[in-house]
Protein backbone atom coordinates (compact mmCIF):
# COMPACT_ATOMS: atom_id res chain seq x y z
CA UNK A 1 0.00 0.00 0.00
CA UNK A 2 1.17 3.32 -0.61
CA UNK A 3 2.49 5.03 2.58
CA UNK A 4 -0.04 8.17 2.29
CA UNK A 5 -2.61 6.22 1.28
CA UNK A 6 -1.74 4.48 4.49
CA UNK A 7 -1.74 7.56 6.11
CA UNK A 8 -5.12 8.49 5.20
CA UNK A 9 -6.76 5.09 6.02
CA UNK A 10 -4.92 5.79 9.87
CA UNK A 11 -6.36 9.28 9.91
CA UNK A 12 -10.10 8.37 8.96
CA UNK A 13 -9.77 6.07 11.91
CA UNK A 14 -8.54 8.14 14.56
CA UNK A 15 -10.80 9.43 17.53
CA UNK A 16 -10.06 13.12 16.87
CA UNK A 17 -8.53 14.65 13.98
CA UNK A 18 -7.53 18.02 13.38
CA UNK A 19 -8.70 19.52 10.20
CA UNK A 20 -7.85 23.18 8.98
CA UNK A 21 -10.49 24.81 6.96
CA UNK A 22 -9.94 27.73 4.62
CA UNK A 23 -12.44 29.88 3.15
CA UNK A 24 -11.98 32.84 0.70
CA UNK A 25 -14.49 34.92 0.25
CA UNK A 26 -15.34 36.92 -3.14
CA UNK A 27 -15.13 40.28 -1.00
CA UNK A 28 -10.63 39.53 -1.17
CA UNK A 29 -10.68 40.78 2.31
CA UNK A 30 -8.49 37.57 3.10
CA UNK A 31 -7.89 33.95 4.33
CA UNK A 32 -10.24 32.69 7.00
CA UNK A 33 -7.56 30.40 8.51
CA UNK A 34 -9.82 27.69 11.19
CA UNK A 35 -8.22 25.08 12.85
CA UNK A 36 -11.35 22.33 14.28
CA UNK A 37 -10.62 19.49 16.18
CA UNK A 38 -13.07 16.78 14.72
CA UNK A 39 -15.07 13.67 16.68
CA UNK A 40 -16.93 11.22 14.81
CA UNK A 41 -18.70 11.66 11.87
CA UNK A 42 -22.29 12.27 10.24
CA UNK A 43 -24.88 13.49 13.06
CA UNK A 44 -22.53 12.49 15.72
CA UNK A 45 -19.97 14.57 14.39
CA UNK A 46 -18.61 16.95 17.25
CA UNK A 47 -16.23 20.32 16.85
CA UNK A 48 -14.14 22.07 18.81
CA UNK A 49 -12.63 25.30 17.24
CA UNK A 50 -9.37 25.22 18.24
CA UNK A 51 -8.23 28.78 16.65
CA UNK A 52 -8.99 31.18 14.04
CA UNK A 53 -7.57 34.00 12.07
CA UNK A 54 -8.55 36.00 8.97
CA UNK A 55 -5.44 36.61 7.61
CA UNK A 56 -5.63 39.92 5.49
CA UNK A 57 -4.52 39.84 1.98
CA UNK A 58 -2.35 42.47 0.72
CA UNK A 59 -2.78 44.75 -2.30
CA UNK A 60 -0.72 42.63 -4.92
CA UNK A 61 -2.78 39.49 -4.23
CA UNK A 62 -6.04 41.48 -4.13
CA UNK A 63 -5.07 43.04 -7.71
CA UNK A 64 -4.19 40.17 -8.72
CA UNK A 65 -7.58 38.31 -8.38
CA UNK A 66 -9.73 41.00 -9.21
CA UNK A 67 -7.90 41.16 -12.77
CA UNK A 68 -9.47 37.53 -13.55
CA UNK A 69 -12.58 37.85 -10.93
CA UNK A 70 -15.92 37.79 -12.45
CA UNK A 71 -15.17 38.81 -15.89
CA UNK A 72 -16.15 36.48 -19.31
CA UNK A 73 -12.62 37.57 -21.13
CA UNK A 74 -9.42 36.94 -19.45
CA UNK A 75 -6.08 36.04 -19.83
CA UNK A 76 -5.88 32.21 -19.87
CA UNK A 77 -1.91 32.40 -19.04
CA UNK A 78 -3.13 34.70 -15.93
CA UNK A 79 -5.28 32.01 -14.94
CA UNK A 80 -3.29 29.05 -15.53
CA UNK A 81 -0.35 31.30 -13.32
CA UNK A 82 -2.69 32.24 -10.90
CA UNK A 83 -3.66 28.73 -10.11
CA UNK A 84 -0.44 27.53 -8.30
CA UNK A 85 0.14 31.05 -7.32
CA UNK A 86 -2.59 31.20 -4.96
CA UNK A 87 -2.04 27.50 -3.57
CA UNK A 88 1.44 28.43 -2.46
CA UNK A 89 0.12 31.69 -1.45
CA UNK A 90 -2.38 30.49 0.94
CA UNK A 91 -0.04 27.57 2.07
CA UNK A 92 2.37 30.42 3.55
CA UNK A 93 -0.69 32.15 5.12
CA UNK A 94 -1.23 28.34 7.02
CA UNK A 95 2.16 28.19 8.13
CA UNK A 96 2.22 31.32 9.60
CA UNK A 97 -0.96 30.62 11.43
CA UNK A 98 0.78 27.76 12.67
CA UNK A 99 3.98 29.49 13.55
CA UNK A 100 1.62 31.86 15.60
CA UNK A 101 -0.94 29.11 17.32
CA UNK A 102 2.58 27.76 18.05
CA UNK A 103 1.17 23.97 16.43
CA UNK A 104 3.75 21.81 14.67
CA UNK A 105 2.09 21.58 10.79
CA UNK A 106 2.89 17.44 11.72
CA UNK A 107 0.19 18.04 14.35
CA UNK A 108 -2.23 18.66 11.39
CA UNK A 109 -4.06 15.68 10.38
CA UNK A 110 -6.03 17.50 6.83
CA UNK A 111 -6.46 20.66 4.85
CA UNK A 112 -9.81 21.55 3.18
CA UNK A 113 -9.44 24.43 0.96
CA UNK A 114 -12.30 26.27 -0.51
CA UNK A 115 -10.14 28.07 -2.99
CA UNK A 116 -10.49 31.68 -4.33
CA UNK A 117 -13.49 31.22 -6.90
CA UNK A 118 -13.30 33.44 -10.02
CA UNK A 119 -16.04 32.35 -12.07
CA UNK A 120 -19.56 30.81 -11.08
CA UNK A 121 -21.65 29.79 -14.21
CA UNK A 122 -25.17 28.30 -13.37
CA UNK A 123 -26.99 27.13 -16.55
CA UNK A 124 -29.72 30.00 -15.85
CA UNK A 125 -27.55 32.41 -15.48
CA UNK A 126 -25.26 31.35 -18.55
CA UNK A 127 -28.49 29.99 -20.49
CA UNK A 128 -25.94 28.19 -23.32
CA UNK A 129 -28.07 24.95 -23.91
CA UNK A 130 -25.13 22.49 -24.51
CA UNK A 131 -23.17 23.18 -21.29
CA UNK A 132 -24.15 22.15 -17.86
CA UNK A 133 -23.82 23.83 -14.96
CA UNK A 134 -20.26 25.09 -13.78
CA UNK A 135 -17.92 26.84 -11.44
CA UNK A 136 -14.07 27.81 -11.56
CA UNK A 137 -11.79 28.32 -8.01
CA UNK A 138 -8.53 28.55 -8.23
CA UNK A 139 -5.64 28.09 -5.82
CA UNK A 140 -3.87 24.38 -6.14
CA UNK A 141 -4.49 21.70 -3.60
CA UNK A 142 -1.16 20.23 -4.62
CA UNK A 143 0.63 22.93 -4.16
CA UNK A 144 -1.28 23.02 -1.16
CA UNK A 145 0.00 19.94 0.07
CA UNK A 146 3.30 19.75 -1.12
CA UNK A 147 4.46 23.41 0.48
CA UNK A 148 2.89 22.43 4.28
CA UNK A 149 3.31 18.64 4.02
CA UNK A 150 -0.22 18.27 5.22
CA UNK A 151 -2.85 15.85 3.00
CA UNK A 152 -4.81 18.28 1.40
CA UNK A 153 -8.94 18.45 0.41
CA UNK A 154 -9.56 20.83 -2.51
CA UNK A 155 -12.38 22.13 -5.33
CA UNK A 156 -15.27 20.77 -3.49
CA UNK A 157 -17.46 22.41 -5.41
CA UNK A 158 -16.68 20.05 -8.79
CA UNK A 159 -18.76 16.99 -7.43
CA UNK A 160 -21.46 18.87 -6.72
CA UNK A 161 -22.58 20.08 -9.90
CA UNK A 162 -21.18 16.36 -10.95
CA UNK A 163 -24.07 15.00 -8.43
CA UNK A 164 -26.29 17.02 -10.63
CA UNK A 165 -26.15 20.21 -8.49
CA UNK A 166 -25.04 23.82 -9.28
CA UNK A 167 -22.07 23.89 -7.09
CA UNK A 168 -23.50 25.94 -4.23
CA UNK A 169 -24.57 26.97 -1.92
CA UNK A 170 -22.20 23.67 -0.12
CA UNK A 171 -23.70 25.21 3.36
CA UNK A 172 -26.65 22.64 3.56
CA UNK A 173 -24.30 19.45 3.98
CA UNK A 174 -22.21 21.39 7.24
CA UNK A 175 -25.35 22.97 8.59
CA UNK A 176 -26.87 20.06 8.67
CA UNK A 177 -24.23 18.00 10.42
CA UNK A 178 -23.03 21.03 12.65
CA UNK A 179 -26.44 22.33 13.65
CA UNK A 180 -29.42 20.36 13.55
CA UNK A 181 -31.05 20.34 16.39
CA UNK A 182 -34.35 17.40 17.29
CA UNK A 183 -37.28 19.11 17.96
CA UNK A 184 -36.57 22.56 16.81
CA UNK A 185 -36.60 24.40 13.24
CA UNK A 186 -33.69 26.70 12.35
CA UNK A 187 -32.70 28.79 9.42
CA UNK A 188 -29.05 29.43 8.86
CA UNK A 189 -28.79 32.73 7.29
CA UNK A 190 -24.77 33.27 5.93
CA UNK A 191 -24.70 36.53 4.08
CA UNK A 192 -21.42 36.96 2.40
CA UNK A 193 -20.86 38.74 -0.92
CA UNK A 194 -24.06 36.21 -2.13
CA UNK A 195 -26.46 35.53 0.82
CA UNK A 196 -27.76 31.81 1.26
CA UNK A 197 -30.32 30.10 4.05
CA UNK A 198 -30.40 26.53 5.26
CA UNK A 199 -33.26 25.24 6.37
CA UNK A 200 -32.72 22.89 9.47
CA UNK A 201 -35.77 20.50 10.26
CA UNK A 202 -36.34 19.29 13.66
CA UNK A 203 -36.81 16.03 12.80
CA UNK A 204 -33.41 15.45 11.48
CA UNK A 205 -34.41 13.84 8.14
CA UNK A 206 -32.05 14.69 5.79
CA UNK A 207 -33.87 14.54 2.53
CA UNK A 208 -35.94 17.79 3.94
CA UNK A 209 -33.36 20.32 3.63
CA UNK A 210 -33.57 23.19 2.10
CA UNK A 211 -30.40 25.64 0.84
CA UNK A 212 -30.38 27.86 -1.74
CA UNK A 213 -28.94 31.46 -2.40
CA UNK A 214 -31.35 34.50 -2.46
CA UNK A 215 -29.48 37.09 -4.33
CA UNK A 216 -27.12 39.95 -3.13
CA UNK A 217 -25.85 40.23 0.43
CA UNK A 218 -22.59 42.00 0.78
CA UNK A 219 -21.58 42.38 -2.97
CA UNK A 220 -23.41 45.49 -4.46
CA UNK A 221 -22.75 47.47 -0.95
CA UNK A 222 -18.83 46.59 -0.92
CA UNK A 223 -18.54 46.92 -4.65
CA UNK A 224 -19.45 50.51 -4.45
CA UNK A 225 -17.79 51.55 -1.44
CA UNK A 226 -14.73 50.37 -3.50
CA UNK A 227 -15.39 52.85 -6.45
CA UNK A 228 -16.32 55.70 -4.69
CA UNK A 229 -14.03 55.41 -0.93
CA UNK A 230 -10.08 54.26 -1.89
CA UNK A 231 -9.33 52.50 0.65
CA UNK A 232 -12.66 51.47 2.08
CA UNK A 233 -13.62 47.99 1.42
CA UNK A 234 -16.83 48.29 2.48
CA UNK A 235 -19.08 50.10 4.65
CA UNK A 236 -18.13 49.96 8.40
CA UNK A 237 -21.45 49.73 10.93
CA UNK A 238 -23.85 51.23 7.77
CA UNK A 239 -22.35 54.45 8.12
CA UNK A 240 -22.72 55.48 4.74
CA UNK A 241 -26.34 53.85 4.22
CA UNK A 242 -27.49 55.25 7.25
CA UNK A 243 -26.76 59.25 6.42
CA UNK A 244 -28.82 58.08 3.39
CA UNK A 245 -32.41 57.90 2.54
CA UNK A 246 -34.34 54.57 0.36
CA UNK A 247 -35.57 55.43 -3.24
CA UNK A 248 -38.22 53.06 -3.89
CA UNK A 249 -38.13 53.91 -7.73
CA UNK A 250 -34.56 52.06 -7.55
CA UNK A 251 -35.10 49.22 -5.31
CA UNK A 252 -38.36 48.53 -7.68
CA UNK A 253 -35.79 48.37 -10.58
CA UNK A 254 -33.19 46.50 -8.37
CA UNK A 255 -35.67 43.91 -7.49
CA UNK A 256 -36.84 43.37 -11.00
CA UNK A 257 -34.96 41.08 -12.49
CA UNK A 258 -35.93 37.35 -13.79
CA UNK A 259 -33.03 35.44 -11.33
CA UNK A 260 -36.04 36.51 -8.51
CA UNK A 261 -38.45 34.36 -10.35
CA UNK A 262 -36.54 31.68 -10.49
CA UNK A 263 -38.02 28.36 -8.01
CA UNK A 264 -35.68 27.38 -5.36
CA UNK A 265 -33.18 26.15 -4.91
CA UNK A 266 -30.33 28.71 -7.20
CA UNK A 267 -27.25 30.26 -6.76
CA UNK A 268 -25.84 33.25 -8.40
CA UNK A 269 -22.60 35.83 -7.82
CA UNK A 270 -20.93 39.02 -8.88
CA UNK A 271 -21.54 37.36 -12.23
CA UNK A 272 -24.82 38.84 -12.12
CA UNK A 273 -25.04 41.46 -8.88
CA UNK A 274 -22.29 43.90 -9.68
CA UNK A 275 -22.09 47.66 -10.89
CA UNK A 276 -22.98 47.17 -14.20
CA UNK A 277 -26.23 45.89 -12.55
CA UNK A 278 -26.67 48.83 -10.10
CA UNK A 279 -25.96 51.08 -13.11
CA UNK A 280 -28.61 49.59 -15.64
CA UNK A 281 -30.98 49.38 -12.31
CA UNK A 282 -30.28 53.82 -12.21
CA UNK A 283 -31.03 53.89 -15.53
CA UNK A 284 -34.18 52.08 -15.59
CA UNK A 285 -35.32 54.34 -12.56
CA UNK A 286 -34.49 57.45 -14.33
CA UNK A 287 -31.90 58.05 -10.86
CA UNK A 288 -28.49 58.10 -12.22
CA UNK A 289 -27.96 61.40 -10.03
CA UNK A 290 -28.45 59.67 -6.95
CA UNK A 291 -26.00 60.33 -4.27
CA UNK A 292 -23.59 57.76 -2.74
CA UNK A 293 -25.33 57.94 0.77
CA UNK A 294 -29.17 56.97 -1.10
CA UNK A 295 -27.68 54.69 -3.53
CA UNK A 296 -25.96 52.65 -0.09
CA UNK A 297 -29.12 53.37 1.90
CA UNK A 298 -31.45 51.76 -0.87
CA UNK A 299 -28.70 48.43 -2.07
CA UNK A 300 -28.66 47.98 2.04
CA UNK A 301 -32.94 47.28 1.81
CA UNK A 302 -32.68 45.43 -1.59
CA UNK A 303 -30.19 43.25 0.13
CA UNK A 304 -32.92 42.47 3.00
CA UNK A 305 -35.59 42.63 1.19
CA UNK A 306 -34.47 39.80 -0.94
CA UNK A 307 -33.28 37.63 2.00
CA UNK A 308 -37.24 38.33 3.73
CA UNK A 309 -39.01 37.39 0.94
CA UNK A 310 -37.45 34.46 -0.19
CA UNK A 311 -37.30 33.03 4.18
CA UNK A 312 -41.29 34.05 3.90
CA UNK A 313 -41.78 32.06 0.33
CA UNK A 314 -39.96 28.96 2.00
CA UNK A 315 -41.34 29.11 5.14
CA UNK A 316 -45.23 29.85 4.19
CA UNK A 317 -46.92 30.34 7.41
CA UNK A 318 -44.88 28.77 10.09
CA UNK A 319 -42.85 31.40 11.87
CA UNK A 320 -41.73 29.47 15.05
CA UNK A 321 -38.29 29.67 13.75
CA UNK A 322 -34.88 29.93 14.98
CA UNK A 323 -32.81 32.18 12.71
CA UNK A 324 -28.90 31.69 13.52
CA UNK A 325 -26.75 34.38 11.38
CA UNK A 326 -23.28 34.52 10.30
CA UNK A 327 -20.98 36.02 7.71
CA UNK A 328 -20.04 39.73 7.25
CA UNK A 329 -23.77 41.01 6.71
CA UNK A 330 -24.51 39.96 10.03
CA UNK A 331 -22.11 43.24 11.61
CA UNK A 332 -24.22 45.80 9.17
CA UNK A 333 -26.78 46.94 12.09
CA UNK A 334 -29.11 48.15 9.76
CA UNK A 335 -29.42 45.59 7.59
CA UNK A 336 -29.82 43.30 10.18
CA UNK A 337 -32.44 45.72 11.53
CA UNK A 338 -34.20 45.26 8.28
CA UNK A 339 -34.94 41.76 8.26
CA UNK A 340 -35.86 41.63 11.77
CA UNK A 341 -38.19 44.21 11.93
CA UNK A 342 -39.93 42.10 8.29
CA UNK A 343 -39.68 38.47 10.25
CA UNK A 344 -41.46 39.32 13.65
CA UNK A 345 -42.14 36.28 14.62
CA UNK A 346 -38.96 34.14 14.07
CA UNK A 347 -36.27 34.47 16.87
CA UNK A 348 -32.83 35.46 16.06
CA UNK A 349 -29.51 34.46 17.28
CA UNK A 350 -25.81 34.08 15.73
CA UNK A 351 -23.88 31.15 15.28
CA UNK A 352 -22.52 31.97 18.12
CA UNK A 353 -24.84 30.96 20.11
CA UNK A 354 -23.94 27.54 18.65
CA UNK A 355 -20.68 28.00 19.91
CA UNK A 356 -19.23 28.41 16.22
CA UNK A 357 -17.28 32.16 15.66
CA UNK A 358 -20.08 33.08 13.16
CA UNK A 359 -16.90 34.75 10.40
CA UNK A 360 -15.97 31.41 11.33
CA UNK A 361 -18.53 29.37 10.13
CA UNK A 362 -17.43 28.79 6.08
CA UNK A 363 -13.91 27.83 6.93
CA UNK A 364 -15.62 25.23 9.61
CA UNK A 365 -17.68 23.73 7.11
CA UNK A 366 -14.70 23.15 4.40
CA UNK A 367 -13.05 21.56 7.37
CA UNK A 368 -16.27 19.13 7.80
CA UNK A 369 -17.03 18.38 4.03
CA UNK A 370 -13.37 16.81 4.59
CA UNK A 371 -13.73 14.77 7.58
CA UNK A 372 -16.98 13.08 6.02
CA UNK A 373 -14.83 12.86 2.85
CA UNK A 374 -12.31 11.01 4.79
CA UNK A 375 -14.11 8.87 7.15
CA UNK A 376 -17.56 9.73 7.20
CA UNK A 377 -20.40 9.23 3.81
CA UNK A 378 -22.84 7.66 5.29
CA UNK A 379 -25.79 10.40 5.55
CA UNK A 380 -28.15 10.56 2.49
CA UNK A 381 -29.50 13.56 1.50
CA UNK A 382 -31.85 12.61 -0.83
CA UNK A 383 -30.39 11.87 -4.00
CA UNK A 384 -30.63 15.17 -5.36
CA UNK A 385 -33.96 16.40 -4.12
CA UNK A 386 -33.75 20.05 -3.57
CA UNK A 387 -30.97 20.13 -5.78
CA UNK A 388 -28.58 18.25 -2.80
CA UNK A 389 -27.20 15.68 -3.78
CA UNK A 390 -25.99 12.92 -1.96
CA UNK A 391 -22.20 13.14 -2.87
CA UNK A 392 -18.86 12.90 -1.17
CA UNK A 393 -16.64 16.54 -2.05
CA UNK A 394 -13.00 17.07 -2.36
CA UNK A 395 -10.25 15.72 -4.39
CA UNK A 396 -7.34 14.56 -2.40
CA UNK A 397 -4.07 15.74 -2.76
CA UNK A 398 -0.80 14.45 -1.00
CA UNK A 399 2.24 15.97 0.04
CA UNK A 400 4.73 13.36 -2.16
Amino acid sequence: MNPQVEQLFTIANKPERLIIGLMSGTSLDGLDVALCRFRGKGLETEIELVAFETVSYDSTFKDEIKSVFSKQQVSLEKVCLLHPWVGLYHAELILKCLTKWKIDPADIDLIASHGQTIYHAPKLLHGQQKFGNATLQIGDGDHIAHATDIITLSDFRQKHIAGGGEGAPLAAYGDFLIFSKRGEDRIMLNIGGIANFTYLPGNLHADEVFCTDVGPGNTLMDALIQQNLPGKYFDENAEVAKRGSLNNALLKALKDHPFFEQPFPKTTGPELFNLNYLENAKMRSGVQAISLEDTMATLNRFSADMIVEAIKKSSGDETNFKLYSSGGGMHNPLLMASIKSQLPGFSFFSTHDLQINPDAKEAVLFATLANECVCGGGVQFGSGRNGIPSVSMGKISFPR
